[in-house]
């Protein structure tokens, strides 16, 4: 596995590995997740053109899993992970963090945020105990994440329980 900055394109390959990557959310019953489609390509090559999303790829150089950021309040903010079912469960997700954690410490930045939901396995429980987040309070939250959560609540990802997450990264 390597890791390296995507290409325009491959983004279609990007939507792919999303949608792949929600189907999961169907065995737990939130159906609505699964179905939500990716984003557009548009919204992909912004990422992509500003340097700010990453793919891991196998030794084809095929991407398996991808990761984009967004600068939120001084820190490094994952606005979207995913990794294709086929390649999951191998540390590929945790490579990427990994990968931008170092990438952020050498920039001088602080932290990566990222909001997720609390009660899936693979979400809030995982970036706690494998990759060194931890959920933040109300009162810890930037204004920047509190605009997210309030944009997320208006694509009514508040049914089910979020919340805000912090990795220390100096």
């Amino acid at each position: 596995m390597r890791i390296r900055t995507s290409t325009s394109e491959e983004l279609p390959v990007l939507q792919d590995i999303e949608r792949a990557a929600g189907l999961c959310f169907r065995d737990i019953g939130m159906d609505e997740v699964a179905d939500d489609e990716p984003l557009s390509l548009e919204e992909l090559s912004r990422y992509q053109r500003a340097g700010r999303a990453w793919v891991a790829v196998d030794d084809a150089d095929r991407a398996m899993a991808y990761l984009i950021t967004d600068p939120v309040d001084g820190n490094i903010h994952i606005e979207q992970i995913s990794v294709h079912p086929d390649s999951a469960r191998r540390g590929v997700g945790r490579a990427l963090i990994d990968h931008i954690a170092t990438r952020a410490a050498g920039d001088g930045v602080p932290a990566l945020t990222l909001t997720t939901f609390l009660d899936v396995a693979w979400n809030a429980p995982y970036y706690a105990a494998r990759c060194g987040f931890r959920t933040l309070t109300e009162a810890e939250l930037t204004p920047g994440l509190r605009e997210i959560r309030l944009s997320e609540a208006g694509h009514g990802l508040d049914r089910w329980p979020r919340v805000c997450m912090r990795r220390d990264v100096g």
